[in-house]
């Protein structure tokens, strides 16, 4: 594979999706007005402890964030018939699907810095290990970019059937993952799906770079995100690949 022009196809493929995608309705409700929302509806008048909570919050933010530009590309060009240009290009599908997780990363990063930025001033200012935290904020950016690329791949040509298919998963994912209920006290079988959230080990990440009390070994967590990371990249590109050889 030559290495510069998939470098290459990657930035350019970020640069398009930052001009184009970054003001769609979808990704501004689902990436920023969402997570704040139903934090406010679940921390309002109910007295919570909010410093217990805080790394929960932030992590459910990158979540979304992250996530939200990948589900509205590949199907919107699919419906604009621009898909078929950029494969035309001297692009290979790899240099596509990075770029498109590359997107969701800037995105991410961006706003949630943003959020991390103000909050800690009047929320939670303090650091308990800043290695973990730069980790838990890129780490998790990419595993949660390359999740909403994944969710982009099945063949259809609507924006709205992929988003719809992006609500169906993330809404499981935060109220299994530790979020709102910490991970410790999790009972039985529900500890057990906690597990198979890749949200579950970014909050415990978060934990053990803010507060010192992560649940789980925070190496632990560094490797089933990167683990979680290679299996969304190689899922995405096995279907994208099979739609390609479809017509799809």
């Amino acid at each position: 594979m030559d290495v510069p022009l998939l470098l290459h196809g990657i930035g350019t493929v970020a640069e398009k999706n930052v001009r184009i995608y970054y003001n769609k309705p979808p990704v501004i409700i689902f990436g920023l007005l969402f997570p704040l929302f139903l934090f406010l509806a679940f921390f309002i008048g109910r007295n919570l402890p909010l410093g217990t909570f805080y790394p929960g919050f932030i992590a459910m933010t990158l979540f979304f964030t992250s996530s939200s530009v990948g589900p509205l590309i590949t199907p919107w060009e699919k419906r604009d018939k621009t898909y078929e240009r950029l494969l035309s290009y001297p692009l290979v599908l790899e240099s596509i699907l990075l770029g498109d997780i590359v997107a969701g990363v800037i995105f991410g990063l961006a706003i949630t810095f943003v959020v991390w930025g103000v909050s800690a001033v009047v929320i939670f200012p303090a650091v308990a290990t800043a290695g973990f935290l730069i980790v838990a904020f890129l780490l998790g950016t990419i595993t949660f970019a390359a999740l909403g690329t994944l969710m982009a791949s099945p063949a259809s040509d609507a924006p709205s059937n992929i988003m719809m298919l992006a609500s169906l998963l993330r809404f499981p994912l935060i109220f299994i993952s530790g979020i709102f209920i910490p991970l410790a006290e999790i009972p039985g079988w529900g500890k057990v799906l906690a597990y198979l959230s890749p949200l579950t080990y970014l909050v415990d990440l978060f934990h053990a770079g803010l507060d010192g009390n992560e649940a789980l070994n925070p190496f632990l967590d560094i490797v089933v995100l990167v683990g979680f990371t290679l299996a969304f990249v190689l899922l995405a590109r096995a279907i994208q690949k099979r739609n390609l050889v479809k017509g799809l």
